[in-house]
């Protein structure tokens, strides 16, 4: 293709992509969607729909597409449809080359990877904050996601982050095909997924490892001091292309006089070869201040100003489920982190959540996942860890409830599912008014619906006060 001929200051044409995706093109070459969609459940008018053959086959909802404004298809032989169609092989193929060609089209001087069984998310988003980076949206995170979102990329962003999950060996290394790094975050090697690790921690270190392996020769990556799996990675001969920089006790980089603000965050000292950096946060819990330590100290290792990390890293939110903090109106906090759960986030949470004021402390949890032969115990270890926090009760839903609230003891009801816990009348009706609440949960038990039902109730009952006073 000519590159001359192409559009840098906007999104790629029909014909400006079909090259990249070796596709024939059916219909208008000078449409320009504004973005994929992978589903038609969220697909916005203007979209390019991709029919992908998962669990179910995506031509079968291509007219559906059509009816909802997609602008165009990618698939794997012409439709009977009014629409223009690009013509591929294969279309998951079609949907990672059009990422991976977006990427090479308009990649910027810094590209980064970020990784981790907990805590990549908010990582993401502060290493975003403090370099000013486009970043992967949501939790856009696998061979999917990541090149959907990347087949969108602006031209003119100083960096791009990207956000690489995990769920089986061999992933991530397609992730950085896709996008190859110059550098990369390991937020830690956990438990996470290790139901389909036959090795075990040993082979989750190993796929965590693959974001090492797929960055380019000369460049770095951040780890916590602390973690004996990333520093196995950096020793292994795949990695000795790259450079690992060790952030925490003991090393040139790491932070120092972490102090909570409450509600209003934390403050550390980011410390650095060149001397410490103040910064100041909205996200809370000692867990963030680690991961800002990582993100700062890889923004800094990349070339970006002092000033404009600290700043950035000040500037980033709490996403809904990850964190937000609700004042209830009767007193109190709820603590939004319904949107995933490890035992190491569990606890990171529960900790933070002793830092806020209010009344007795308790947690709302739904079970974790993925576990395999360990489940059990680690659910029963969560459990003590929770109670030895100072947690004073536990309603916990799912699979290992009774697993989690044996652990725990005394002050925790255990049931098998939300329904369940929400109509009984030991269940949520009973968190005293005042209360800490932590809500959190593997993605499978949604336990962003305790979010949804204590706001309501809360607000419900306010509203009654006033009406009765």
């Amino acid at each position: 293709m000519d590159n001359g001929a192409m559009s840098h200051n906007a999104l790629w044409s029909l014909a400006e992509v079909a090259p990249h995706l070796n596709a024939g093109l059916v219909g208008d070459p000078e449409v320009v969607p504004n973005a994929l969609s992978l589903d038609t459940r969220t697909l916005k008018p203007g979209n390019c729909f991709v029919a992908l053959r998962a669990e179910r086959d995506g031509h079968e909802f291509a007219a559906q597409a059509l009816a909802k404004g997609a602008t165009a298809l990618v698939v794997d032989h012409e439709l009977e449809l009014a629409i223009p169609q690009l013509l591929v092989e294969d279309t998951t193929q079609a949907l990672q080359r059009w990422g991976q060609a977006r990427l090479a089209a308009h990649r910027p001087p810094a590209v980064f990877g970020v990784t981790g069984s907990v805590g990549k998310t908010s990582t993401k988003e502060l290493l975003a904050g403090a370099t000013g980076a486009w970043k992967t949206p949501g939790n856009r995170n696998n061979t999917l996601g990541m090149p959907e979102a990347l087949a969108m990329l602006p031209t003119d962003t100083p960096a791009v982050v990207l956000e690489m999950g995990m769920s089986f060996p061999g992933e991530i290394r397609r992730l950085t095909e896709i996008a190859p790094l110059d550098f990369a975050i390991i937020t830690n090697v956990g438990t996470a997924h290790i139901e389909n690790f036959v090795q075990g921690p040993q082979g989750i270190a190993q796929a965590k490892g693959e974001i090492v392996a797929g960055t380019r020769p000369g460049g770095t990556w951040v780890h916590l001091a602390s973690d004996d799996w990333a520093r196995w990675i950096s020793l292994q001969a795949w990695a000795q292309h790259t450079r690992a920089v060790a952030v925490g006790e003991g090393g040139a980089w790491g932070w120092a006089e972490p102090r909570s603000l409450g509600p209003l965050g934390e403050r550390f000292r980011l410390l650095t070869p060149s001397g410490p950096l103040d910064i100041l946060l909205k996200l809370r819990g000692a867990h963030q201040v680690r991961n800002a330590a990582l993100a700062g100290a890889m923004a800094l290792l990349a070339g970006f100003d002092p000033e404009q990390v600290a700043e950035g890293l000040g500037r980033v939110q709490p996403d809904e489920g990850r964190g937000r903090l609700h004042e209830l109106p009767e007193g109190g906090w709820l603590m939004d982190e319904s949107y995933n759960a490890s035992q190491a986030s569990i606890l990171a949470c529960g900790a933070s959540l002793m830092e806020l004021p209010g009344g007795e402390a308790v947690a709302v949890l739904g079970c974790m996942r993925e576990l395999g032969t360990e489940s059990e115990r680690l659910h029963r270890e969560t459990g003590e860890g929770l109670a030895s926090l100072g947690l004073r009760r536990l309603w916990v839903y799912g699979d290992q409830a009774a697993a989690m609230a044996s652990g725990f003891g005394f002050g925790a009801e255990a049931y098998p599912d939300f329904e369940a816990m929400r109509d009984d009348s030991r269940g949520l009706g009973a968190i005293p008014t005042g209360a800490r609440i932590l809500v959190k949960g593997s993605r499978h038990w949604r336990s962003e619906r305790a979010v949804s039902w204590l706001l309501a109730r809360r607000s419900a009952s306010i509203n009654e006060t006033t009406i009765l006073g």
